[in-house]
């Protein structure tokens, strides 16, 4: 597996769990760098790389009236001071091929949201920046169908791919997560990152809006650590009931040295 390097972090292989975290979506540039410093305060204390993550803008929203977030211009300047101020890489996710040329001047990892995993100008586009792209499995796809995704990328003479598993729909308004896809995307040769937090989500469960199941994050992420995978994408709130967006499955910032006290040793158990 060749090991992705994203500035000193090095994801997959033997490597150690790398950490992606942060809020659904910027809400404000001091929420951000915030929840930004805090986790890397957590991180460095227990040896964790950490990337930081957050949306400028949630273009596959439910309703219409749902936070979208900032947007492009504005998002892009809150996260380059995140990374400007915290000095930590960043990863956030594109909407359309006309985002990329400003995204990549300020990501570190261009993500593919799951929604649109499969729509191959993005895909490409993206792949074309000679950036880190993390693919986000989309929910309606087995774990077997991210290959051709993979290939599109590799098209283009990029493999710095990372994959990450977010759940797959089981009936409507739910999400299940088979740990089995880790190991089946792993023979593909990236790194395989298990999203906790939106795998617990209940897609339009709400009605207007998706719910969530937050209860199940720590145990879905210990059970995903000792299954081998490279790395946890956790979005954290600092109080997620009162968040803009996605608050039912995000966990709280409180809750999040707790949980990697855990997975950290549930990694050395394994010889990582």
């Amino acid at each position: 597996m060749p090991k992705i390097i994203v500035n000193n972090i090095k994801i997959g292989g033997n490597n150690p769990l790398v950490l992606f975290a942060g809020p659904c979506v910027i809400e404000s540039e001091i929420l951000c760098l915030e929840t930004a410093k805090r986790i890397k305060e957590i991180t460095q204390k227990l040896d964790i790389p950490f990337i930081f993550k957050s949306s400028f803008d949630k273009a596959n929203r439910l309703s219409l009236d749902s936070y979208r977030g900032p947007g492009l211009k504005k998002g892009l300047e809150v996260l380059h001071k995140v990374k400007q101020k915290l000095k930590i890489p960043i990863l956030s996710d594109i909407h359309c091929r006309k985002e990329i040329e400003e995204a990549k001047k300020v990501l570190d990892i261009i993500q593919i949201p799951a929604f649109l995993c499969r729509q191959t100008d993005i895909v490409v586009a993206a792949a074309k920046t000679g950036k880190v792209v993390n693919i986000k499995k989309g929910q309606f796809l087995a774990p077997w169908d991210i290959l051709p995704i993979i290939r599109k990328v590799e098209f283009t003479g990029n493999r710095k791919i990372i994959i990450t598993e977010r759940g797959v729909c089981f009936g409507y308004n739910n999400l299940v997560s088979d740990l089995r896809s880790l190991r089946i995307m792993q023979e593909f040769g990236y790194p395989v990152i298990y999203d906790a937090t939106h795998s617990v989500q209940l897609p339009g469960g709400k009605g207007g809006c998706s719910g969530g199941q937050r209860e199940f994050v720590a145990g879905l992420s210990r059970a995903a650590v000792a299954f081998g995978c490279d790395g946890l994408f956790l979005e954290v709130h600092p109080q997620p009931d009162k968040a803009l967006c996605d608050g039912p499955n995000m966990i709280s910032l409180k809750e999040l040295e707790t949980l990697l006290k855990q997975v950290k040793k549930i990694e050395t158990a394994l010889g990582r």
